[in-house]
C-alpha cells in the first residue's frame, strides 16, 4: 500500500521520500523505476542501531520534510526519536495490523508515546479499536483504508483455462485459494483441517496455496498435508508475480487469519476478480466482504467447511454473481484512487491549518518540503 500511495499521489503538490529501515526489500526496485527517492538505513532485524536513527536524522535534516510518516511499531518509535533529534515536522504514524506476535513490548513504549504523533492514522476499524483498548490516547485518529486497483486487478478468462490447465484441474472442479505467506497468523492449519473435512465429501475439489513460503521446500506444510490426506488435491505455488491469474483461476477465495489482520489486501484484489470470499472474522474482514462473501469464526475449521459448502452449493452462475457484486463493492467503497485521494486530503489539511499558525518565515517549509515515509521494510 505505501508503494502504491507514493507512486499514486500527484507530485506536483507532494513530494514523497521513502527511508526503509532495512534494506530495498521486493518493493524497493519499483519505487526507483517510479522515479521515487528511496534510501535504506540497513539496521539488522531484531537488533538496535543507534547508527540508523543517526542515517535517519541525516536525511530528515536534508530533506527538511513537513510531515513524517512511519509505517508499522518499529518505524514509530523510530519517528518518535527522530523527532526528539532531528529538525521540525509533524509526525504521523501508521498502523496497519491489530494484535501480532512478539511486539507486546514495543506496542506498550508507544502507547505511552501515543500524544506525541500530531495523528495516527489506521487502515482498519479493528485496528484502532485494538490499539485503543491497549492504550493508544492520540491527538487524532484517521481511519483510511487500503486501496486496491480496479484497473489492474479483473478477471480474466484467458488466465484461468491456461493456469488451471497447467496445474492439471478439471473443468469441473472447484479450486478454493489461500493467497497468504507461511506464518503462524494466517493458520494454514485451520485451511487444511477445513481442506480435509471438504475433500472427504467432494473429493473433486481442489486448493490453491499461494505465497511467500508455500512451496514443497516447506516441511513443515508438506507434513500437514500428507497428515490429512490432501496431497492429490493441493497445489503449493509459492510466491507469484501474476496474481491476476490465480484469482481468475479459483473459484473461491478464503483468508483463514487467526489474528493480526488490518485491512486484508487479498480480499479485495480477488473480489475485483470476480471471486466470492470466505474469510475469518479478523480485522476489518466483514466490513470489506459486507453481504458478498462469508465470514466465520477463526480457528474453527468446520465453519470454515461449512461455508465453503454453501457456495459450492449455490452452482458456478451463483458464484459468478456473487463475484460481480463483490466487484462492484470494492470500486465502491475502496478504489485506489479515492483512496490516495484521501490522503491527499489528510496532508493538505495539514498544510493548510499550519500555515495558517506561522509566520511567513517558517512557511518556507510547508508543503514544498515533502513527505518522508519511513517503514520497517518496504516489502508489502
Amino acid at each position: 500500500m505505501l508503494s502504491r500511495l507514493v507512486t499514486g499521489l500527484d507530485r506536483a503538490r507532494h513530494r514523497s521520500v521513502v527511508v526503509s529501515m532495512t534494506g530495498q526489500g521486493a518493493v524497493g526496485p519499483l519505487l526507483t523505476s517510479a522515479g521515487i527517492e528511496l534510501h535504506t538505513l540497513d539496521m539488522r532485524r531484531g537488533m538496535a542501531d543507534p547508527r540508523g536513527l543517526t542515517r535517519l536524522t541525516r536525511i530528515l535534516r536534508r530533506v527538511r520534510p513537513g510531515i513524517l510518516q512511519t509505517w508499522l511499531y518499529h518505524a514509530d518509535f523510530l519517528g518518535v526519536l527522530a523527532q526528539l533529534w532531528g529538525p521540525p515536522f509533524a509526525l504521523f504514524w501508521n498502523i496497519r495490523c491489530t494484535e501480532s506476535i512478539g511486539a507486546d513490548r514495543v506496542r506498550r513504549l508507544l502507547s505511552w508515546c501515543s500524544t506525541r504523533p500530531d495523528g495516527v492514522i489506521v487502515n482498519s476499524l479493528a485496528g484502532q479499536r485494538f490499539h485503543e483498548q491497549i492504550g493508544y490516547r492520540p491527538r487524532r485518529w484517521e481511519h483510511i483504508p487500503n486501496g486496491c486497483d480496479a484497473s489492474l486487478f479483473r478477471f480474466d478468462g484467458t488466465a484461468r483455462v491456461n493456469l488451471r490447465r497447467k496445474l492439471g484441474i478439471p473443468d469441473g472442479a472447484v479450486a478454493i485459494g489461500l493467497p497468504a505467506r507461511f506464518h503462524p497468523m494466517k493458520d494454514h492449519a485451520n485451511f487444511l483441517a477445513a481442506a480435509a473435512r471438504l475433500a472427504a465429501v467432494r473429493p473433486e475439489v481442489v486448493f490453491l496455496l499461494i505465497g511467500s513460503g508455500v512451496d514443497r521446500s516447506n516441511r513443515a506444510l508438506t507434513e500437514m498435508t500428507e497428515a490429512h490426506g490432501l496431497v492429490d488435491h493441493v497445489r503449493l505455488l509459492g510466491e507469484c508475480d501474476d496474481m491476476v491469474s490465480v484469482y481468475s483461476a479459483l473459484d473461491i477465495a478464503t483468508l483463514s487469519s487467526a489474528f493480526g489482520e488490518g485491512w486484508p489486501n487479498v480480499l479485495g484484489e480477488a473480489m475485483l476478480c470476480h471471486v466470492p470470499c470466505v474469510a475469518t472474522d479478523c480485522g476489518d474482514a466483514a466490513e470489506i466482504l459486507g453481504p458478498t462473501g462469508m465470514v466465520v469464526p477463526r480457528r474453527d475449521p468446520e465453519a470454515l467447511e461449512a461455508a465453503w459448502q454453501a457456495l459450492i452449493s449455490m452452482g458456478p452462475g451463483a458464484r459468478r454473481s456473487i463475484g460481480a457484486e463483490a466487484r462492484n463493492r470494492i470500486v465502491c467503497s475502496y478504489d485506489l484512487r479515492a483512496i490516495v485521494s484521501r490522503y491527499d486530503a489528510l496532508y493538505s489539511e495539514f498544510f493548510e491549518e499550519r500555515c495558517l499558525h506561522q509566520g511567513p518565515a517558517q512557511r518556507r517549509f510547508g508543503r514544498s518540503a515533502g513527505t518522508v515515509l519511513p517503514r520497517r521494510s518496504v516489502r508489502s
